[in-house]
């Protein structure tokens, strides 16, 4: 007979609470395990990808597909991923350098990819949730910290969680006209669930709310407004965008465009030499490993963070040799909902470093602005991606 087995059979209490810790301890290492190398669960947050995915909607990541990205601070609290109550749920004690296993593949053009927000290595902490490189851009970072720091720095790996669809590879060359996203001068698939802004004039009377849930609409975003009368501001994918055409009560519909240069601090590159804006924005070049750009002052807003932050490299010797070479691929990531995301317009490149995995599967659906049962989409349940 074992040593614990004759610990065991003195108490039952010990016996007992033996038999929880040998549980607990199986269920973390092997939910740890399965989180790490093969899939991890995500809400959406936020309408950015509407209509393809939506506000409460629960995903399985596959982290299989890209490959799994080993752990790069291991020092952390289980089930948690940057936070825990009001502080880090981790430390940076100890650090492992980027490593990833090999996958079936690598990203595509039109793949929803889930990835760590590349802005997100900067956070105020009593405004998490904003960028804080876009406040330091319109405060100054004094009046910035001041106002909502104190500042928090973290790893690669405890950035927050973004999903948007990859617009662009490695290689690419990417504009945006009127809305419409080119890649290497032709027009990209306009998959079923992009939406852009119209203005939407109506006779008077605003949508039966039966009408527009039966359209897709999420009537969470629908502003009414009786002064135009209509909606001044409604997303609305291609095939709802005839069906509201041929509405009764609808007088006119036009896209909601923004072509003319937007103030520099909030679109990518932050110079005021590039007067890009959300519908017109480019030509630009996507970065990839192995290839060489001539730096010249033109262009090096567009590059810089890239050598500085995401690849390490010293600025000045990039410049004094005039030309750099990149360590590894990038990516122009888009929301669906394109008049309502915050993606690479406003932040820019993605790194490959920074891929966590591609949805795979809804597993439930919930809307916050109805109470149970109302608030389950049955529908969704279930479905693969």
């Amino acid at each position: 007979m074992s040593r614990r087995k004759k610990f065991r059979t003195k108490s039952k209490f010990l016996n007992w609470l033996l038999d929880w810790v040998d549980a607990i301890l199986f269920a973390v290492v092997v939910v740890t395990l399965i989180n790490t190398f093969w899939f991890q669960s995500f809400k959406i947050p936020s309408s950015s990808m509407e209509s393809s995915l939506y506000t409460g909607d629960h995903l399985f990541v596959s982290k299989l597909t890209y490959g799994a990205r080993l752990p790069m601070t291991p020092l952390t609290i289980p089930f948690t991923h940057n936070v825990i109550g009001r502080g880090e749920s981790y430390s940076t004690a100890w650090q492992w350098k980027y490593r990833r296993l090999p996958g079936f593949r690598k990203v595509r053009k039109g793949d929803c990819v889930v990835f760590g927000f590349p802005n997100g290595d900067t956070v105020l902490r009593k405004a998490p949730v904003e960028d804080y490189h876009t406040v330091v851009r319109f405060m100054g970072r004094e009046a910035a910290v001041r106002a909502y720091g104190p500042v928090v720095v973290r790893p690669m790996d405890k950035k927050d969680h973004y999903v948007k669809r990859c617009v662009a590879v490695a290689g690419d060359t990417l504009e945006i006209r009127d809305g419409f996203v080119y890649v290497n001068g032709e027009a990209q698939t306009v998959w079923p669930g992009v939406q852009l802004s119209y203005r939407v004039v109506t006779t008077g009377r605003e949508f039966n709310p039966k009408v527009a849930d039966q359209l897709g609409l999420n009537l969470s975003e629908l502003r009414y407004s009786s002064a135009l009368p209509g909606y001044p501001d409604l997303p609305l994918t291609a095939a709802m965008l005839e069906k509201v055409r041929d509405m009764k009560n609808v007088v006119s519909v036009e896209p909601v465009l923004e072509t003319e240069p937007s103030d520099y601090r909030e679109i990518f590159p932050f110079s005021p030499n590039f007067g890009w804006s959300r519908d017109a924005f480019g030509p630009l070049w996507i970065p990839s490993k192995g290839a060489t750009v001539r730096l010249t002052e033109d262009n090096l807003p567009l590059y810089e963070r890239i050598i500085r932050d995401y690849e390490h490299s010293d600025l000045d010797a990039a410049l004094s040799e005039g030309s750099y070479t990149f360590k590894q691929d990038y990516y122009f990531m888009m929301g669906d909902n394109r008049h309502n995301s915050l993606d690479s317009r406003y932040w820019g490149f993605v790194p490959e470093d920074h891929i966590v995995g591609r949805p795979a599967l809804i597993w439930l659906s919930t809307d916050t602005g109805r109470a149970f049962p109302k608030n389950i989409r049955w529908r969704r349940f279930f479905k693969f991606l």
